[in-house]
């Protein structure tokens, strides 16, 4: 399966994963999961290459729709991706921290 539950993830979190936020820049800047590289779904085919191999691969995105549909992409590219259920707004909602603005990483 290529979606994980929010428990997984900031566990993963925590231990320094790779996550990358599927959004638009505008989404990105009014509140992203902290470490977050900003590749939105249009840019993903051409940014791919960009992202690591042979380590988990987190997919963010609002609600988990794009990030669903990124990480079977990018699975399909020979990246271990997962998917993060519920996106940044089940991050919020779990009282997880955002950083605001538009650095690509923050």
């Amino acid at each position: 399966m290529r979606e994980v539950d929010k428990t997984t993830f900031a566990a993963a979190h925590r231990d320094g994963a790779v996550v990358v936020d599927v959004r638009e820049p505008f989404e990105y800047a009014a509140g992203h999961v902290p470490g977050a590289a900003l590749m939105p779904l249009r840019q993903l085919p051409a940014r791919a290459a960009e992202l690591p191999r042979g380590v988990p691969v987190y997919v963010v995105c609002a609600s988990g729709n794009r990030s669903l549909s990124a990480a079977n992409f990018l699975a399909a590219s020979g990246i271990d991706a997962r998917s993060v259920a519920g996106g940044t707004g089940a991050w919020q909602r779990a009282g997880r921290p955002v950083v605001r603005g538009t650095r690509a990483a923050a």
